[in-house]
């Protein structure tokens, strides 16, 4: 596992103590990697919502694959 070394301005370093006090993390690195895993989820989730809503309005592939790269290598 690598290490960072990241400056965090008192007001962040006060919310992390408060998620330890509060149970929420072992100790201040465990708050901060699942404050970046949960940042990651919300980046996944968003990725999902963005597909579905252009697959909504239409903005999917679908046709013969090779129609399909010929037009995009066209656009290109």
């Amino acid at each position: 596992m690598a290490t960072l070394s990241v400056p965090i301005p008192a007001n962040l370093e006060e919310f992390i103590k408060r998620q330890i006090k509060e149970g929420r993390g072992a100790n201040k690195a465990d708050v901060v990697r699942r404050a970046i895993t949960r940042l990651s989820e919300e980046e996944a989730v968003n990725a999902v919502l963005r597909s579905e809503q252009e697959a909504t309005v239409g903005k999917i592939l679908s046709g013969d694959l090779r129609e399909l790269v010929k037009r995009y290598r066209d656009n290109a």
